[in-house]
Formats: C-alpha cells, structure tokens, sequence
C-alpha cells in the first residue's frame, strides 16, 4: 500500500504541477503530438456513429495506430494493457490472454465482446475466441475502441464486462506499399507487406503477414500430474519443464471499396499453438492445436439515402476451425489406486470442431425531429457447432483404452463425442435516441431485445446522461444492463464425468451505474475520473458435474487517467485503477484480479525524426478464489522502453524495444482445484526480451 500511494502522490504532484508550467510551455505543435498520438477525439464505438471521446455516452478508449507504433507492441495483448482497468491476465488454456474489465474474470473470456469492424470474432463453442487464438498481430490496425462496461443495448451478447473494437486499415489509411520485418527474443520472426492504393474507381487496400515463435520457455515447477503422482505413488509429470507458449501464424486481409458499397475478407491461421501449461494442467510438451478463421462481410452505407436518413446495410460470414492433438496426461499416468491401468503412452485426446455463423442486419439515422437523433436497427443470426470429430485413447470413466497407447486411440465421433452439432437461431432490433433536451444535456436512451432459439429473449436497456458542466469539463451518468449467453459448452457438454451441461441454463446478467467526468484544465492537461459498480446474477457455475445459474457478484471500482503535454517534444500519461469484486454467496473475494493498477507512459521526441518511450506497467496483488488456501499472489510490475525512427516515405524505419527490462517474476494466477492445487506456482509470464523491426514505405 506504500508503494501505491508513493505512485499516486508523483502522479498527482506532476498533474498540479502542470497548471504553473502551463504559462511556460512553448505552444503545442497539434501536428508533432498527432505523429505521437494519432486522432483520439471521437469514437464510433458508443452509439455507432461518430461523437465526441468526451462528449460519448459511455466509458470509452480510443488507441490509434500511432499509440501502438509509440509503445512498439507486436500483439494486441501488449496494447489492451495501457487500459485503465483492464488488465490482460493468462488463461490455462493454451495460454490465451483474458481480457479482465473491472475485476471480472473467466477462463475462456466469455464475458468480452471482440469486434473487428463492428462485427464479432468469438466462437460459440466456448463464448471466447476460439483456443487456438494464437495472438493478433498490429500493422494493420488503424485504430482500437473499447467499452469499459456493458455494451448489450447496442451489440447484444457478451457486451458484458466490457467490448472491444478493432478498426483495420483503409486504402486511405495506407496510401502506399508498407513492408516490414521484425525478429526478436523466443526465436520470433515476423514478415508482413501491407499495400493502399486504387484500382479505377475501387479503393483497395491488401495486407499479409506471416510469422512464427517459439514462446517464452519459463519454468513451470509443478502441475496436476505432479499432484496425482504424489497420491498414486508414479512418476510421470514433466514438471519442472517449460510452459509451451509457441506457434505459427498467417494473417491477410483484403479491403475492397466502391461508391456505397465496402467489401472486407480475412483470413487468420494458427499452427503448431503449444499447449501453455497443458489443457489439464499437465504439461504437454509435444501437444498442439490449429485453427483457421475465414471471414467475409459486405457493407452498404448511405448517408443521404433519404431525407433526414441515412442507412447501413449488412451481411457477414464466419467460418472457424480447430483441430487439437493433446496428451492430457503424460505416458505412465495412472487414475487407478491399485496401480493396473497406466497409461503407456499418456491420455490423448483430439477434439476438433467446425463453426460457421451468417450474419444479415440493417440500421438507419434518422434526424428529421428537432434535437433528436434517432438510431433504429434489426438483425438476425445463425452459429452453429456444424460438426464435430474426436478420438482418444481412453474411456469416459478416464480408464484406458487398450494399454493407453498411440495405437489404441479410437474415432468416438459417432458413439461417445464431446459435444453434438448444434446451431442457433438469434433475432434482435433495437432502438437509440439521442436527445439534447438543453443547451448543455444530451440524454442517450437504448433498447435492445435479443430472441434466442435455444433459451429464449433478453431485454437491454441503456441510458446516459451528458451534462457539458463548463467549456472544459463534461460529466456524464450512465445506467445499462447487459448478458452474457450460455455457450455451447455449458449448455450442451456430454460424455464426460467431471463437467456437463445443461440444456436449462439462463444467461447471466448484469446491471452498471458509472459516474464519469473529463476535464481539461489548461490546453496541456486532460483529466479523468469515474467510478462505478456493478452486480452480476445468475452466473453460470459448476455445481458438482453440471452447470447452473447460481451466484451474484458485485464490484465497485474507479479509474483515474491524465494526459500532460509538458513540453512541445515531451508528453507524459498514465492511469490508476482500483477495483474491488465480491463473491455474495461467500461474501469474500472474487480472486483472480488485480485490485489495484497503474500504468505511466512517457513519449519524447528528443531529436527530428526519432521518438522515445517508457512505459511502467504495475500490477498489485491478487487474491485467491474461495477455497483455495494459497496466500495471495504477489504484485509485479515491468518496464518497456522502446526507440524508433519516423523517417517518412522511400525511407527505412526502425524500432529497437526491450520489455520487462528488469526481468520482473510476473505471474498470473492459477485455479484452484481439489483434491490438490494443480499448479501451485502460478502461470509465469515473459522475462526480459528484446525486437527489432524494420519498415519501409514506398
């Protein structure tokens, strides 16, 4: 707690030392900051057109291009954690991030909302986007939005903790042909080629990176097989060993834009995704998984399509698939006490699933009444698990098959899966209106109801209150519930004795009240504030074997932020979050998150053509969930200093970053589980690395 409050004390002190340099601070150069920082004055995110960052009728972050080339990230990981209040923790599951908004955490990140373009990324299998995520590369990332907050009165479910926007670079945005290279720590090679230009009256823009990693290789002291050897006397755990953090990757995009009408296709593979710690907690050395996401969409928007109207119609395509070649357990595990039923070449197991979802909605602006702008919408869904395939080598009762070897894995696809194909129907409209009912007050009002085929309807309200209190200062009051839709995992999960579905399940809910304010006291500063809380009912738990909607947590929190432009060359930022989320069932800690957070970031251009920056990312203590009797897990922070050209056009760029300088022992928390704690030593995160990257534009 000292060290927090040391760090917040120079935060403030730097703030209230702004107002008496102000007088002394050369005129800011708005162009000089731009190349530092990018446009982050409006957000489209909030009510799906363009307004004011602080006039916005929600809790919102703007990251540009600019901000992401400033702090030389190479993976959307590594930008989502300059957040206030979001904080990118580790999943046991392949080492995905979860994306933790404001204390709430779950494994497989149901309760975030990624878009990209407006339209969603997860997979309805798990609710999250997909296992075999791999990480998301940055070059061709224009700008990223995010809700901190419940968005389900715009964009339906898993709008919940928060939503996540990722904007891909225009024609306009390019202008020109970009190549780039970039090779670093844990073997990381990466080659992209991004291209903005035209083709007669079509605006085309085309991207293509390809790249590969071994992944960090930090110890992992213990796991679950450690645990199982320690009860039934074998020895099989690869503990201590490596966690497996590796993959390959090809990404590409193509951005076809004619009169009204844009035409957007991706394509996203991951090969060789090590396991992380193992999907069981066992390390896997030799376990991997693939997947491939193809993704198409056409949109036609009319400004001027009436009077007074203006349209957007669209229609989109995901196509997703995950193939997983796992040993859950390694060679000579054993769940039998008397010792008979080993496993002579470890428990395999090879879920592999297809989706697809088919996407159609249509909206419209209307401005024709006085002081109103009106947002109507319709749409409709179609997700579905459309197949699914898997062999393994053991029974359901984790007996083995045979002696547990290689040769004894069998096809059970049409006799004991997972999981059956399944599909659902969803149907929504919604309606927005944006009143200035005063010369300083805008009253945001929304209403969504979603109509699902396999649970049944949902309605969201949303309302936000803007008050323009003076010319430097807004404050705004902001009221919206949100769900989150039981995935196909929870409702539907077979064949297996330790988690099943449940065809019943509701989904969760969650309402939010928030109190924001942004100010600017002088030209050189920008201030933020806003707490907020929030309560969670019926979450989805697992109660023995089967999963049910039980429990409530509530969280209250706030986040401070701050921008000083202390010097025309010299710009200094950061952010202070503090959360605190109960369980009400056990009237204790939710766990898992971080109950405290800063972030500070400088950016100095000491020199024409060359920029410096320092960021200090700390993350406090996080308690443990209930039952386990672990201490809680310390805090850590790092520090990543990155130094890079801006040479323009038919020039060479180069950055050189190092991050977590100090060799900070981060860590993520682990679950708890019985009949022991399967890792107890926690999920370790990267040590020191070093990148280098370099472009040229054409």
């Amino acid at each position: 707690m000292q060290r927090i409050r040391f760090v917040v004390y120079c935060s403030l002190l730097a703030l209230v030392g702004a107002d008496t340099a102000s007088a002394q601070v050369a005129t800011l150069d708005d162009e000089d900051l731009a190349l530092a920082y990018g446009d982050k004055s409006f957000v489209t995110i909030a009510t799906g057109s363009r307004v004011s960052l602080n006039r916005a009728p929600s809790v919102a972050t703007v990251i540009t291009a600019e901000d992401i080339a400033a702090i030389g990230a190479s993976d959307l990981d590594e930008v989502l954690e300059i957040v206030p209040g979001l904080h990118v923790s580790r999943s046991t599951v392949f080492n995905g991030p979860v994306y933790v908004f404001r204390g709430i955490h779950r494994d497989t990140n149901p309760q975030v909302l990624m878009l990209e373009n407006g339209i969603p990324v997860t997979t309805v299998f798990a609710g999250g986007r997909g296992i075999a995520w791999g990480g998301y590369p940055v070059e061709n990332i224009a700008r990223i939005e995010i809700i901190r907050g419940p968005g389900s009165a715009i964009y339906g479910a898993d709008a919940y903790a928060g939503v996540i926007n990722i904007i891909t670079r225009t024609a306009e945005d390019i202008e020109g042909t970009e190549v780039g290279t970039r090779v670093g720590s844990f073997r990381t090679r990466d080659a992209w080629v991004q291209h903005g230009g035209s083709l007669g009256p079509v605006d085309v823009a085309a991207y293509l990176r390809v790249g590969e990693t071994d992944g960090h290789r930090r110890t992992v002291r213990a796991d679950a097989q450690t645990g199982w050897d320690a009860i039934l006397g074998t020895g099989a755990s690869h503990a201590p060993g490596p966690i497996d953090a590796g993959r390959d990757a090809v990404d590409a995009r193509l951005d076809l834009a004619y009169d009204k009408w844009r035409l957007r296709a991706g394509y996203k593979q991951r090969d060789n995704v090590g396991s992380g710690i193992g999907l069981s907690l066992a390390l896997d050395p030799t376990g991997e998984s693939y997947s491939e996401r193809i993704t198409t969409d056409l949109t036609y928007h009319d400004g001027a399509f009436a009077k007074d109207w203006d349209v957007t119609l669209q229609a989109s395509y995901l196509h997703y698939e995950e193939f997983s070649d796992l040993t859950l357990f390694p060679p000579g595990a054993s769940f039998d006490p008397d010792g008979v039923e080993v496993f002579a070449d470890g428990m395999i197991g090879n879920p592999d699933k297809w989706e697809e979802h088919e996407r159609v909605s249509g909206s419209a602006f209307y401005s024709g009444l006085e002081h109103h702008t009106i947002r109507l919408g319709v749409g409709a869904e179609k997700r579905a698990v459309y197949r699914i395939r898997e062999s393994k080598n053991f029974n359901p009762d984790f007996s083995p098959i045979g002696s547990g070897s290689v040769g004894d894995v069998i096809d059970v696809s049409d006799t004991a899966p997972f999981l059956r194909p399944r599909s659902r129907n969803v149907r929504y409209l919604y309606a927005q209106d944006e009143w200035r009912l005063a010369k300083d007050w805008t009253l945001t009002a929304g209403l969504r109801h979603d109509q699902y085929s396999d649970f049944g309807g949902t309605t969201n309200p949303r309302l936000a209150l803007v008050w323009e209190t003076a010319y430097n200062l807004t404050t705004k009051l902001l009221y919206g519930t949100a769900f989150r839709a039981p995935s196909f995992t929870e409702l539907y999960n077979i064949n297996n004795p330790v988690v099943i579905g449940n065809p019943e399940l509701k989904p969760e809910k969650m309402r939010t009240v928030e109190l924001a304010l942004a100010w600017q006291p002088v030209a050189s500063t920008q201030l933020g504030i806003n707490v907020f809380r929030y309560e969670m009912r019926d979450m989805i738990r697992l109660v023995d074997i089967r999963y049910e909607n039980t429990g409530r947590q509530t969280g209250t929190g706030l986040e401070l932020e701050a921008a000083w432009s202390a010097a025309k060359d010299l710009r200094l930022s950061g952010n202070y979050a503090y959360q605190r989320s109960i369980d009400r069932a056990t009237r204790s800690d939710a766990g898992f998150a971080p109950h405290h957070q800063v972030y500070l970031r400088g950016d100095w251009r000491f020199a024409p053509g060359w920029l410096a920056n320092s960021q200090i990312n700390w993350v406090g203590e996080r308690r443990r969930e209930v039952g386990d009797t672990r201490s809680s897990l310390s805090g850590y922070h790092t520090v990543d200093l990155t130094l890079r050209t801006q040479a323009g056009r038919h020039a060479w760029d180069l950055a050189f970053s190092v991050r977590n300088l100090f060799d900070a022992d981060a860590r993520e928390p682990s679950p708890f589980d019985t009949p022991f704690i399967a890792v107890p030593g926690d999920i370790p995160l990267p040590g020191r690395s070093f990148f280098i990257q370099a472009s040229y534009r054409l």
